[in-house]
């Protein structure tokens, strides 16, 4: 237990690095930390006064301005130049009455790594430039000469200021870091949730036309059938409805595949020995040509396409199915149709037209997503869809879809 709770302390170094990266402004317990350490560095202050040459000792005023200097020390992050200038303000009468110089350095190489940590370089140069300045002049009145004396606090002035710059870059980078993963986090994250929500949208899109065009033929094979029935229940055409039943099952038995290949997609892993079943695409069209003929519509088709990537095919046969499906639910009894898919310049061309009856009550009595799922489809592979009457009369479905490229890939 006691192997455990050591292990799981930070080390020194962590800790130290820590409170390094941290920003100064945002860091917990600023206010009381800094008391602390304005503490620690007035003992220190008087420590030093006290040891130090007897007759360089402070007097009562050189005490009170020397521990007048570490007060301000509790606010340096909140207002680093106010307190600097408060600072300098009773160091420099201490220097000055020659008091013992070592006493107040602490303080005021903190004060001053402070102002070059959390400030630009050009506010740091001005306050290094102006306490070199008061420094050379006090110590020019106090120990003329005393070069050495002059060279050495020179020095620490500088490699302070210059620390501090160097730790407010190094805090830079670190943020800049952060930032750039908690970024890349969050585009991960987007992402992620880009690609479930496209899933999702292909999936009501395949049940759309899944649904649609099944129910759709289910609908017209049962009412040829029921035509039959009520025509002459004298001479029943058994044949006719036997065959018509016949396309009810096999339309019931292909969307039944269909519909499980699609709800497929939605499991994490499928069912042990069953495969999932690949995309439609331009060898499934003959099939919905014929399905569109056994519900009524004479259709002429023409596919003089060799073959396309996936999500392209796919993408057509859906169209085609959507736009047969509207024909046979829209057009009136036996419309004539024509379907075309061919190639041209880097391109899939599908053109769906009917001869059909297209009233605008048909459309707004009829609300639905049939439309909007086929200009869907093109865009996700890149392409247009154009879909409205004829001048001539019916209805005209044309898209054109790249097959440079398949953006959504094989599913």
């Amino acid at each position: 237990m006691q192997e455990t709770t050591t292990a799981a302390r930070p080390r020194l170094g962590e800790r130290t690095m820590a409170a390094i990266n941290r920003d100064p402004l945002t860091a917990p317990h600023r206010t009381r930390n800094d008391a602390l350490l304005a503490a620690a560095w007035a003992a220190l202050a008087v420590v030093t006064a006290r040891l130090g040459d007897h007759g360089l000792r402070p007097d009562a005023l050189g005490w009170t301005l020397l521990l007048a200097a570490h007060v301000p020390l509790v606010w340096r992050r909140r207002r680093p130049m106010p307190v600097m200038l408060v600072v300098l303000v009773c160091i420099a009468p201490y220097h000055a009455l020659d008091n013992n110089h070592a006493a107040p350095i602490p303080a005021t190489m903190v004060v001053l790594y402070t102002v070059a940590a959390t400030g630009t370089v050009r506010r740091t140069l001005l306050v290094g430039t102006g306490v070199l300045g008061v420094t050379l002049a006090i110590n020019a009145f106090t120990n003329p000469d005393g070069t050495m004396e002059v060279l050495r606090i020179s020095g620490w002035v500088v490699a302070v200021l210059f620390c501090g710059i160097d730790v407010r870059y190094y805090r830079q980078y670190v943020r800049s870091i952060v930032e750039r993963a908690e970024r890349a986090e969050r585009t991960r994250e987007e992402e992620a949730r880009r690609r479930v929500a496209e899933e999702r949208l292909r999936i009501a899109r395949d049940l759309h036309d899944l649904l649609a065009h099944s129910i759709t033929l289910i609908g017209v094979q049962t009412s040829v059938a029921a035509h039959v029935l009520a025509a002459d229940p004298e001479r029943l055409d058994r044949e006719t409805i036997a065959k018509s039943l016949d396309d009810i099952a096999e339309t019931c038995r292909t969307a039944r595949g269909e519909l499980r290949t699609t709800l497929d997609v939605l499991r994490e892993q499928g069912v042990a020995g069953e495969a999932r079943g690949p995309l439609p695409g331009l060898d499934g069209v003959p099939d919905l040509v014929e399905a569109a003929r056994l519900a009524g519509a004479r259709v002429q088709s023409e596919v003089r396409a060799r073959e396309a990537p996936p999500a392209v095919g796919a993408a057509a046969y859906r169209i085609v199915q959507e736009a047969l499906t509207n024909v046979v639910r829209h057009a009136g009894s036996e419309p004539a149709v024509r379907v075309e898919l061919y190639e041209e310049r880097g391109a899939l061309r599908v053109s769906v037209t009917d001869d059909g009856p297209c009233p605008a009550a048909v459309a707004a009595n009829s609300p639905g997503y049939g439309l909007v799922g086929m200009r869907e489809r093109a865009r996700s592979v890149g392409g247009t869809l154009d879909a409205g009457p004829r001048r001539e009369g019916g209805f005209e479905v044309r898209a054109v879809l790249p097959v440079g490229t398949d953006r959504e890939g094989n599913r």
